[in-house]
């Protein structure tokens, strides 16, 4: 919980601000809230990691009949809708990507045709978001460390 809602409905209500339409993918029988909305998929498989479920919202992005999409993870709490827009404003590259020292895979811009070419990368046993961004046209915006790229995954994180 963060702010007296999940992080899944923080992060989908900023996203929803800039985004339409948004797409969560979730593991086979998670449990989810409420997302009005939203489109729910699951993924096919547990523990393949991002780069299968990345994949999945390119794919249902494009069939919506979008040329790109934000990639996010649901553990940022401090995302903001300027950070998307700043991304989405460079055109050109397949993906781009916040850079603060290191790469942010799960806060991205990737374009949707890209589907086909994850499914060959999962195939062919990749599961690093890695494996993509370094095969493809990535653009690395530079931006100075910032609490809008945090990703919690322990309560402990949370409270920093």
């Amino acid at each position: 919980m963060y702010d007296g809602r999940t992080l899944v409905e923080t992060v989908v209500d900023v996203v929803s601000r800039c985004c339409s339409p948004v797409f969560v993918i979730a593991a086979p029988g998670q449990a989810l809230p409420d997302l009005p909305g939203v489109n729910v998929l699951r993924d096919e498989a547990r523990g393949i990691g991002p780069l299968l479920a990345t994949a999945r919202g390119l794919r249902a992005a494009a069939d919506a009949g979008a040329q790109r999409a934000f990639v996010c993870a649901v553990d940022m709490p401090h995302l903001t809708t300027g950070l998307i827009t700043d991304l989405a404003g460079h055109a050109g590259a397949d993906v781009v990507l916040p850079w603060d020292g290191r790469d942010h895979y799960l806060a991205g811009v990737y374009r949707t045709g890209l589907a086909d070419r994850v499914d060959g990368l999962v195939s062919a046993g990749e599961r690093s978001m890695r494996a993509l961004v370094d095969r493809v046209n990535t653009q690395r915006i530079v931006m100075a460390p910032t609490a809008v790229l945090t990703n919690v995954n322990t309560p402990a994180e949370m409270r920093n």
